[in-house]
């Protein structure tokens, strides 16, 4: 019977339905190689071990659900199909699912991102900011369901009930809670800078498996942490879980419990301090004020001993001795001498009396053959002009003067000459 005989399509064709049907579901473990991301989202690749080689191809719809990046040399479990690509007679594995070999893809994809944000400086100490002692609005993102919202508020109240807290309820697990995590993270952080700015974001939950916290884990959450302006803190989990948004964040909590012990201050301890303060104030006020009083009365008794006042009384005092000390010795010496010029004194004073009494005749006298009222009764009267004697030579024509004499006075007033003078 001659065979049959086929196109290289029709081979291909049945190549293709048998590999498919055989292999519609396997699972190969092999290393990578020859690794190509595409920008649309597919993953080309091939995996190889000492002696053979294979295609492989992760769509877009499957490579987004990878928890972790693929590396040329990495060991892998690939699961999928073999397919054939009929046109070129080439076969393939569609992945469905690629795990790392010995280490769980969460894990390695945990420890890849860890590493690529540290290199990055996510996690560098000068990127974080300070956490305000005495923080006025805080914001909770976690889930308003949540048994550890609760608490935190229970805590808080406890600690310090100045503090508004607005709690924003948020996704914390499964795969839309990385995209609502950094949504409010957003919306909160749009607030820095205004009058309704928060002064601390806190992200929260309480504790679950990896899976159950793995949207802390989300790169995407990360960066949102790391470009905030306002200060964030990461309360996710128990103590021992460690996530990166703790790495990423201002400060790591290690329950969402211990985080209000930590961003709040305690007011009782507070209070405490208060009164501290204020008995150490009032000692050192009382100190200061009694320091100060007998400084001031040093002041006082300085300025005493040097004011004019004291001086005024020290050289009154001094003149006063002085007066005392030079009347005694004007008495004693005016004694002495009273003895020697007694008998003389009244003879000294007679002639001096006598001298003085000769002096005053001989001017009254003089002053008789002066007189004015001599000359009036004589025939003579004053000529005065303006209230003053006037000689006969200053007057001149028109003017206006006064004659008179010891009994009456007469106005006048100069004529024109009709005569000459005389020579």
């Amino acid at each position: 019977m001659q065979d049959q005989i086929l196109s290289v399509s029709a081979l291909n064709a049945q190549i293709k339905s048998l590999i498919e049907a055989t292999f519609l579901f396997t699972c190969v473990e092999g290393e990578i190689s020859n690794l190509t991301k595409h920008t649309s989202g597919h993953i080309y690749f091939s995996i190889k071990d000492e002696n053979s080689a294979i295609k492989c191809v992760m769509f877009k719809g499957n490579a987004s659900s990878l928890k972790f990046e693929l590396k040329v040399a990495q060991k892998v479990v690939v699961y999928g199909g073999v397919s054939v690509y009929a046109p070129r007679g080439e076969y393939q594995i569609l992945c469905k699912n690629i795990i790392p070999s010995g280490i769980g893809s969460q894990a390695l994809a945990y420890e890849q991102l860890k590493l690529k944000l540290k290199e990055k400086g996510y996690f560098a100490p000068e990127h974080k900011q300070a956490i305000p002692t005495f923080p006025k609005k805080i914001a909770l993102l976690t889930s308003l369901s949540g048994a550890a919202l609760q608490d935190m508020l229970k805590l808080a109240h406890k600690r310090w009930d100045l503090t508004k807290i607005t709690a924003v309820n948020t996704l914390v697990q499964g795969n839309e809670a990385k995209h609502d995590i950094v949504k409010n993270l957003l919306y909160i952080d749009s607030f820095y800078g205004s009058a309704q700015a928060f002064d601390v974001i806190v992200l929260s939950r309480g504790g679950g498996s990896s899976e159950d916290l793995w949207a802390f884990n989300e790169e995407m959450v990360a960066r949102a942490i790391f470009e905030a302006k306002t200060p964030i803190v990461s309360a996710i989990g128990h103590e021992i879980d460690y996530l990166i948004s703790d790495f990423v964040a201002d400060l790591r909590a290690p329950t969402p419990s211990a985080c209000m012990e930590m961003i709040l201050p305690d007011k009782y301890e507070w209070l405490m301090k208060l009164s501290e303060m204020i008995e150490s104030c009032n000692l050192k006020i009382r100190n200061t004020i009694e320091r100060k009083a007998s400084e001031l009365e040093a002041i006082k008794s300085e300025f005493i001993r040097v004011s004019y006042e004291t001086k005024l009384e020290r050289a009154n005092k001094e003149i006063l001795e002085i007066y005392s000390y030079l009347n005694a010795s004007l008495e004693n010496l005016l004694s002495r001498k009273q003895a020697s010029v007694r008998l003389d004194f009244s003879h000294l004073l007679e002639n001096v009396l006598e001298a003085k009494n000769t002096e005053l005749k001989e001017i009254s006298l003089l002053l008789e053959a002066k007189n004015p009222q001599n000359f009036v009764q004589m025939g003579y009267a004053q000529i005065l002009k303006n209230n003053k004697l006037a000689p006969l030579s200053t007057l001149k024509e028109s003017d206006e003067i006064e004659l008179v004499d010891t009994q009456s006075s007469l106005r006048a007033k100069i004529l024109p000459s009709k005569r000459n003078p005389i020579d």
